[in-house]
This record gives C-alpha cells, structure tokens and sequence, in this order.
C-alpha cells in the first residue's frame, strides 16, 4: 500500500478491485505504515472498506515512529523517529480512525530510534495489544541488537521484522539479519522484493536474462522467479508487494508455480554476489 495514494484513480470501487484481485489469490494481507503517501494512504484504505464486510477477509499490517515534515506532521522541523508511548498511542488512534476499523492486526516500529527508551516503547506496544487496539506488535529495519534490545522490555512476542530483501539487497542472508530471525522461527517480512524495479534495468542484464530463462521453464515471468527466490528460503520469507498496476496485482501469487532447485537458487545468488560464492 506504499504507493496507494500515488495511483491515477484512489476512488473506494478501484481500490476495492485491487483488494479482491488479491484475494482471488489467496493474498490476504495489506501492509500500510501512516507515512505512506504523506499520511494519505490510510485514508484511502479507510474509503475502500467503508461500508463493506472486506475488512472480516484481511489482515491490515500499519507502522507508525517515523515523523517527516508533511502532511499532519508539516510542522516538524526536520524528520526523525518517535518511539515515545505518546507518539505510538497517537499514531495508532490516527490509523485506526483514517482506515474505519476497531482493530490494527499488526503494528509494526517502522525505523530503529537511536533514542528509544525500550521500556517506555515496549510498555507502550504491549499496553496497546492489552486495550485491543493492537492484534501483535513487530518492527521494520531493525538490526539483531535493536530487536533485542526492544524485546527485553516486553511481555508479548515481537512477530517479525520487515526488512529490506531481494536479489540485489541481499546483505541479510550474510549479516546475521536473517539468521537471527530464523533461529527464533520468526517469518521475516521482505519489503521491496523486486530490488523497486532495479532487477529489470540494464545494468542487471545478466540477472534478467537467468530469470527470464528460469521464468519460461516455469511459464511465468522474471519477476515471479525473483520472488520464488525469497520463497526457497528454509526462514519462510514473507515478500510484501506493491504495485498499483491491476493487471500485474493479478498475477502476484504466480511466484508460487516457481520451484527453484538448489544449484538454480545458487546460480541467481553468483550473479546477485557479482562472482561465485567462496
């Protein structure tokens, strides 16, 4: 939902389109945060569910900390993170007001604070899932050590952490990112899985051209072998897509056709890596 309010037509009946698409697939989930769109996107979620039972067929995933000089926030003299519970417990009645619902499934800290008080934001996040607001709580972009840090001063279980993964972003399969999660049998949430397009320039000719020949074996295209990629992995890696394109919306689960075996996975990651692995 990143680019939700970005599209030509954010009328309730087209975004509603888009939402059934999904769910035609099996896709459930809608990943908002309140900045998406300059503090817009939410909104026009809000629109599409109103008066509908849509919202009893999804999960809606929001963020919130992130403070930068537009929209309600175009006051604030500079961007900067806001971990504190007045801010939390603030922008979750923002969103949960914008989208016209009782509940957010899953509200994730969208950025490291380098000035979190983790026992004020985690007293915040559990007493937000206490009132009902708030179905679970996880981060985004959270290194291992912010994540712990966080959930030292929490009673209920960070879900999963939203990190940036794909072919050419692929620094948390060696960093101990993904690793960390996995150890704990946390589902780590990909966020911009096709690299925002950069997989399909010319400067990644090669890499198209593998998944290109993958794609055709499997008659899907390069972008869904892109995806089968993160799906291979044993951390069962949840890619978030965004498009606001309906016709490729309808295509998004195609990815699931695709069944990589090792040395193909290994082949996509030597051009990824630039060089054989050691």
């Amino acid at each position: 939902m990143w680019r939700l309010s970005d599209d030509a037509d954010t009328s309730p009946a087209h975004v509603r389109t888009k939402i059934e698409a999904c769910l035609e697939q099996g896709i459930t989930t809608m990943d908002q945060a309140d900045i998406y769109g300059d503090y817009a996107a939410e909104e026009v979620l809000g629109r599409a569910l109103a008066g509908t039972d849509l919202r009893e067929s999804i999960e809606i995933v929001t963020k919130c900390d992130i403070v930068a000089p537009v929209g309600r926030h175009a006051d604030a003299k500079v961007k900067h993170y806001d971990t504190s519970a007045a801010h939390i417990e603030a922008s979750v009645d923002h969103s949960l007001r914008l989208m016209g619902i009782e509940r957010i499934d899953l509200l994730l800290i969208h950025r490291p604070d380098p000035l979190m008080d983790h026992h004020e934001t985690g007293a915040a996040l559990d007493g937000l899932i206490a009132a009902g607001k708030v179905g679970h709580v996880g981060v985004s972009n959270f290194r291992p050590w912010d994540w712990s840090l966080l959930q030292s001063a929490m009673n209920a279980t960070l879900a999963t952490n939203q990190i940036e993964l794909s072919l050419l972003a692929h620094a948390g399969f060696s960093n101990g990112d993904v690793a960390f999660l996995q150890e704990r049998g946390v589902p780590p949430m990909a966020w911009s899985p096709l690299a925002g397009g950069s997989l399909f320039a010319e400067s990644s000719a090669r890499m198209r051209t593998a998944l290109d020949e993958v794609g055709q074996a499997h008659g899907v295209d390069a972008s869904a072998v892109a995806i089968a990629w993160l799906l291979r992995h044993p951390a069962n890696i949840l890619p978030v897509m965004g498009t606001n394109n309906l016709d490729r919306i309808r295509t998004l689960a195609d990815a699931e056709k695709v069944d990589l075996d090792r040395q193909t996975w290994f082949h996509l990651y030597e051009l990824a890596l630039g060089h054989e692995v050691p």
